[in-house]
């Protein structure tokens, strides 16, 4: 196992190694947070944690990481290929059946883990990773626990809350990037977000700001996906997928939420033999930091502590 590095907050609490696993042929990049405290004698449950529509491990991934390690938990936090630190070509591809593969090889790698119970697996997705964490959670029932966090489940309510200019840019694009890549050209980009009425498959008037408060000062992240992801994501519905997730999940809902719609992800989630459902007076993006990431935070631990208690 590569030589652990402490992060930089909470060097009493937790380690923080760069590691790495294989998906589809190629290498995912990844953080392993572990309490310092976890041994083969003690194993610990780990939780597998991924970002959403374009978002890396850095975006405010390890602050939900921390927290979870100094509570006794182990993290996995990994970018899914074609972004942030892992492989793929091209570079910013958005492949929806690839990523549910990446959370596949994810969870498959942290069950091999030294000082890990194998049978105490949580997955934690957020916005489009969201979508991800219930998918693979209906799908593997060894999953212990799942953490749906302002997801995205319903891809018609998400495109109807595109304003109508920008989904006929986003559309156009799409057709010439999926047109283009069976020609071999490279690929045709649309910004992942935008300010209203831009190009972009996120506009709402909160998108820019939003993201940007989650990205860390001198961090370059590149905003920009292969445009053929906008002709698939109005056939995507994971939420449908909550009926079949036998394990206890998660649901934080922002309910002022507006680029995955509230209303439908409620729908959902009520569907789940064993969700658990909080509401937060809160925008998709606010949930990731000050006091509306406090009482998230607080809430999934609680969760966490009733359905896979370290001990």
């Amino acid at each position: 196992m590569t030589e652990l590095n402490e992060s930089g907050a909470n060097k009493e609490q937790h380690q923080r190694a760069d590691v790495t696993f294989r998906s589809g042929g190629e290498s995912c990049a990844s953080w392993l947070y572990t309490p310092r405290q976890m041994s083969k004698d003690n194993p610990r449950p780990v939780i597998v944690m991924a970002h959403g529509l374009g978002g890396v491990k850095e975006m405010r991934l390890d602050a939900f990481a921390e927290r979870f390690t100094a509570a006794g938990y182990a993290c996995l936090v990994f970018d899914y290929r074609h972004f942030g630190a892992s492989a793929g070509e091209p570079r910013q591809l958005l492949d929806i059946d690839k990523q549910l593969q990446d959370w596949r090889s994810a969870v498959s790698y942290a069950r091999t883990l030294d000082g890990i119970d194998p049978a105490r697996v949580v997955v934690w997705g957020t916005s489009f990773g969201g979508g991800h964490s219930i998918i693979t959670a209906a799908q593997d029932k060894r999953i212990a626990a799942a953490i749906s966090q302002c997801p995205f489940t319903d891809g018609f309510a998400s495109a109807i809350a595109i304003p109508p200019l920008s989904s006929v840019k986003v559309t156009a694009l799409a057709v010439r990037d999926a047109l283009g890549a069976r020609l071999g050209r490279p690929p045709v980009m649309v910004p992942s977000y935008g300010p209203p009425g831009s190009a972009s498959l996120m506009s709402s008037p909160d998108s820019v700001s939003g993201v940007t408060a989650l990205i860390p000062e001198g961090l370059q992240v590149p905003k920009d996906v292969a445009a053929r992801f906008g002709l698939g994501i109005i056939r995507h519905f994971p939420g449908r997928q909550a009926r079949n997730v036998s394990c206890p999940i998660f649901f934080a809902i922002c309910e002022n939420d507006t680029v995955a719609p509230a209303k439908p992800t409620q729908k959902y989630a009520a569907q789940a033999p064993r969700g658990e459902i909080k509401l937060y007076d809160a925008g998709h993006f606010d949930i990731y930091v000050g006091a509306d990431f406090e009482r998230n935070i607080a809430d999934q631990l609680d969760f966490l502590s009733r359905h896979v208690p370290t001990n």
